[in-house]
């Protein structure tokens, strides 16, 4: 079995290849059948498509395999996406429905995207974008770029699920005592009275704290959580936190919309930068080694690009507007 029909057998069990125009097509014809209102002409239609060949009737197979996985999920995207049709939330319905109907994968994957992720999410950023949240006792959190969180407050605890990205949380006393954690998929971060950072990032977590005291509770270490104090920053996995160390001083300058760097190497500092603007910034491998110094501002990352080239020896190869490369600079001839 090839691999293509291998991805589809394992999502939605309906085997074969669907190219992604007649994807959205069904889902298109999914979100207008699902949404109450189809006429007698639009279901003749819907039903000439299908049969029109193979291709067709195999998407629309999928797209059926698919809800019917999501059926435990507080879905389906049609009835939030047809409230507003030429909106964000539609948009995103049709791109992520279209993706499942392509690979031919089901709830699981779905649950992993982030566009899915911000739909559950309480409170979401997108690329470039930050947002204070007040909590309910109180207390603030604030989403860097392309974030997204749950809260969670109940008798016994009050807790912040970070799905994605960056937060910083202010924590705020609590007359019923209830302790204050940050789970995230590598473990939980536990505020002893704090303002702190917290960064999922691909298989480990950073916390920094600014003020007061945490805990690190890695998710499947064994012994007593280590302690990180104002001042330090650490990170941990599943299996164990690291040594505490010096917290950054640019460290929660991007609440302020800025990114600041000391001696940050170019390679390094292009990535931090490339969280906050949208498409591709790359370093040539020539010039990873340049040292970055200063603050940046956040809200024009163009301006930021551009002021590179005037203190180092680069410069910008635009592909398209939204594929960046830092290259050396051209000799004059």
């Amino acid at each position: 079995m090839d691999e293509e029909a291998s991805l589809a057998l394992d999502g939605t069990g309906v085997a074969g290849s669907v190219a992604p125009a007649v994807a959205r097509r069904a889902v298109q014809w999914w979100l207008a059948l699902h949404g109450g209102d189809a006429t007698a002409a639009q279901l003749h239609a819907w039903q000439r498509w299908r049969a029109e060949n193979a291709e067709h009737e195999r998407a629309w197979q999928r797209i059926e395999a698919v809800s019917g996985q999501l059926a435990g999920i507080p879905l389906p995207l049609a009835s939030a996406a047809l409230a507003a049709p030429a909106g964000a939330r539609r948009r995103r319905a049709v791109r992520l429905l279209t993706a499942l109907v392509v690979v031919g994968g089901g709830a699981a994957l779905l649950r992993q995207a982030p566009g899915w992720q911000s739909w559950h999410a309480d409170a979401s950023t997108a690329t470039g974008e930050r947002r204070t949240v007040r909590l309910p006792d109180g207390g603030t959190l604030v989403l860097n770029t392309d974030s997204a969180i749950q809260l969670h407050y109940d008798a016994s605890a009050r807790a912040v699920r970070l799905l994605r990205g960056e937060v910083l949380l202010q924590t705020a006393p609590d007359a019923q005592r209830r302790p204050f954690l940050v789970h995230t998929v590598d473990g939980a971060v536990r505020a002893l009275g704090t303002r702190f950072i917290v960064r999922q990032h691909d298989g480990f977590v950073r916390v920094g704290v600014l003020e007061g005291a945490v805990e690190l509770r890695p998710a499947r270490a064994q012994g007593q959580p280590r302690v990180l104090r104002a001042g330090e920053e650490g990170s941990f996995s599943r299996d164990g936190a690291g040594a505490a160390q010096a917290l950054d001083a640019g460290a929660g300058a991007w609440v302020d919309g800025m990114l600041v760097a000391a001696h940050m190497r170019l390679d390094a500092f292009l990535l931090e930068l490339s969280r906050h603007r949208r498409g591709h910034l790359g370093c040539d491998p020539a010039l990873a080694h340049l040292l970055v110094s200063g603050a940046y501002p956040l809200a024009d990352t163009d301006k930021v690009l551009l002021a590179l080239t005037q203190a180092l020896p680069v410069e910008l190869h635009y592909l398209t507007r939204y594929w960046v490369t830092v290259r050396p600079r051209a000799a004059k001839k």
